[in-house]
């Protein structure tokens, strides 16, 4: 009991100093100086770890054991263009219903933002706990991870230029639905660790193979590195041992390449990608995937271009929306859909990037269709934002079947409802 009201102090009292550094940006008008001159951008970053104690349920079994690399929830607070942008990510497998929503309004109540304004998405590794909000570790990791938050603020940064890069990541990603050629309806699930050598010789078959850095500076020093990249991040797993697998250690590599930056990893729209053709779920793999991805994260890197930026070149925008839901299938999204809850479709812009945060599993065929709405922009896009409709297949997905269309929450009908949300948020930022 003294440990949660030590806590609480703790936290009013960064809520209290993050005051002041908020308040310009969550008056609704540019900060300006003493000359009447714009106030350049701020960045705040925090990282903290998540792993749970021995004993705590993960998504498969409990912690029977720790690893030497643990699990992080890391982010940034962008301050100076309007109310703050609060951007997480989590080593968790996946944050849905009321705790998705208390970790948003937490968050935001500790940067002095609002709701939504703040993207938190999961990286869905599976040796990894579930958010659950009656928890006592769960509830626990939002007050530290709150604290966290508000104590960054008392150390932001300015930023004067964004940096984006691409590469493509070899023989990492691959399709999980294997069609049947003649029926064209799906015949096998090729999973993140695959025996079948039949399998794995299949072709890759529909993913994106790049991997996008988006990055923060103050003049010529990186401040933070955001990596999306769109795949299940499982070598193998059910291991007992909480650990952020092959997209972690492919993050941790990078952070000891460039340790001035905070590097925070964000998956793609992964729900139907995994590593099944390269990865047969043999131990030696994992550092082989990592290798790999972090060897796209280092040509992303150094094919980095920097712009300056000023705030009047960053936009937020949100959709509020309702995927309609399978109403044979009795679940908590169900719940929620009959209920009205609607899902945040985020976008932010800078210059001429966009990142949009989108909920659920989402097929590789959304990521990819985003892309080909702005040729003209670059585009990044972070899932596994609010997992409560999990897996979100394309429209042409359900008549072929297979696992994800089995279990799906939502209908086909949720295609067009998020291709309309990201078209419209694609053309509706306004920067300079």
């Amino acid at each position: 009991m003294n440990n949660y009201l030590n806590t609480l102090i703790k936290l009013s009292l960064g809520l209290f100093a993050s005051f002041f550094i908020v308040f310009a940006a969550t008056s609704g008008e540019t900060p300006t100086n003493k000359e009447g001159l714009p106030e350049p951008l701020h960045l705040a970053s925090f990282d903290i770890d998540v792993t749970p104690p021995v004993g705590h349920k993960l998504a498969y079994g409990s912690a029977i054991k720790s690893w030497d690399l643990g699990l992080r929830a890391k982010g940034v607070v962008l301050s100076g263009a309007g109310e703050p942008i609060v951007l997480v990510a989590i080593d968790w497998i996946g944050l849905s219903d009321a705790c998705y929503d208390e970790f948003k309004r937490a968050l935001a109540t500790a940067a002095g933002t609002v709701p939504e304004r703040v993207a938190v998405h999961a990286l869905h590794q599976h040796d990894a706990p579930r958010g659950n909000i009656h928890d006592e570790f769960v509830i626990e990791t939002l007050q530290r991870l709150e604290l966290a938050v508000a104590n960054s603020l008392e150390n932001v940064e300015p930023i004067t230029d964004i940096g984006y890069g691409e590469a493509e990541v070899f023989n990492v990603a691959s399709n999980r639905r294997i069609l049947d050629p003649n029926t064209k309806k799906v015949r096998a699930q090729r999973w993140t660790a695959c025996g079948d050598s039949a399998l794995r010789a299949e072709p890759e078959g529909v993913i994106d193979p790049v991997v996008s850095l988006v990055s923060f500076w103050n003049k010529d020093r990186p401040l933070a590195v955001l990596s999306f990249y769109a795949t299940h991040p499982q070598s193998y797993y059910r291991t007992g041992i909480p650990n952020p697998d092959y997209p972690g250690i492919a993050r941790f590599l990078r952070q000891l390449a460039l340790p001035e930056a905070l590097h925070i990893h964000f998956t793609g729209a992964g729900g139907n990608i995994g590593a099944g053709k390269y990865n047969d779920g043999s131990k030696e793999n994992r550092l082989i995937l990592a290798e790999r991805l972090a060897d796209g994260m280092k040509r992303a890197w150094e094919a980095t271009e920097l712009q300056p930026i000023s705030p009047d070149s960053v936009d937020w925008r949100v959709k509020k929306v309702i995927l309609p839901a399978d109403t044979t299938k009795v679940n908590s999204y169900l719940f929620r859909y009959r209920a009205g809850t609607t899902i945040d479709i985020q976008s932010m812009a800078l210059n001429n990037t966009r990142v949009l945060f989108m909920p659920g599993e989402l097929f590789v065929e959304y990521q990819l269709a985003a892309k080909q709405m702005r040729p003209d922009l670059h585009i990044a896009m972070a899932a596994y934002g609010d997992g409560t409709p999990g897996y979100i297949p394309t429209a042409d997905a359900y008549p072929k079947g297979g696992y994800e269309v089995e279990v799906a929450r939502v209908t086909f009908e949720a295609e067009k409802v998020l291709m309309e949300a990201m078209r419209e948020l694609l053309e509706e930022h306004k920067v300079r």
